[in-house]
């Protein structure tokens, strides 16, 4: 476990560290933050170090063999219903537990002064997620093809695009950008490719991949969706 919590912090810390240096650089030529606020960047980076490691290595241990798991045991069921429920279920409980999601939700609820609520918008995304995970697992069982299914759905959200009120439009387009990401991501990967890898005739790689940005595509469509609805 400790050469695990090693390699770990070491990739973490690798990759915060451009950032780190980053603002550091600002800092001395550009900025001229007051120190008491550099102090809480540097007490922040490293507790973000630390909460991403622990958070990578529960995702290796943890979650990524259960979703295989989970993925390679639902057909042995025999009910379709139940896969495209349970993708759906874990689609939206993992979209509203994505700390990227949380992170655009309360932003904008700050940025409209409370008129968007975040609850509100992390749920809506959450559904589009759900929705579109389910329906990517039910392309994986019956082997319909990847390339329509995306000519479809981005054929919908370019329409949607042109129909939403173009203050709405950003905010759906970083919406699908936010969804895949340190907890929606592994889960659904994990999912898909448990599942492709028992199924006759399936490929873990062509069929298993291929899902994260299909979802994210969900969350898009959702939010614009929901303009006429709300």
């Amino acid at each position: 476990m400790l050469s695990v919590l090693k390699e770990r912090f070491v990739e973490v810390a690798r990759a915060v560290t451009p950032l780190i240096a980053t603002v550091c650089i600002l800092q001395v030529v550009v900025v001229h933050a007051p120190a008491a606020d550099v102090l809480r960047f540097l007490a922040g980076s490293v507790l973000a170090v630390l909460g991403m490691m622990l958070l990578f290595i529960g995702i290796d241990i943890g979650i990524l063999p259960m979703g295989r798991f989970i993925g390679a045991e639902l057909p042995r069921k025999g009910s379709l219903v139940l896969i495209l429920a349970v993708a759906f279920a874990l689609g939206f409980a993992t979209t509203v537990a994505e700390p990227d999601v949380l992170v655009l939700a309360s932003q904008v609820e700050d940025a409209s002064h409370g008129d968007v609520s975040a609850r509100s918008l992390i749920y809506i995304i959450a559904v589009g997620v759900g929705t579109f995970a389910a329906i990517a697992l039910l392309r994986v069982v019956r082997g319909f093809s990847m390339t329509t299914l995306l000519t479809v759905a981005y054929g919908l959200m370019l329409v949607l695009s042109f129909l939403t009120p173009p203050d709405l439009v950003p905010l759906a387009y970083d919406a699908g950008s936010v969804t895949t990401g340190v907890l929606t991501a592994p889960v659904i990967l994990a999912l898909a490719i448990g599942l492709s890898s028992v199924l006759a005739g399936r490929s873990a790689v062509s069929d298993g991949f291929g899902l994260l940005g299909f979802a994210s595509i969900g969350a898009m469509i959702a939010v614009m969706v929901a303009r006429f609805f709300l």
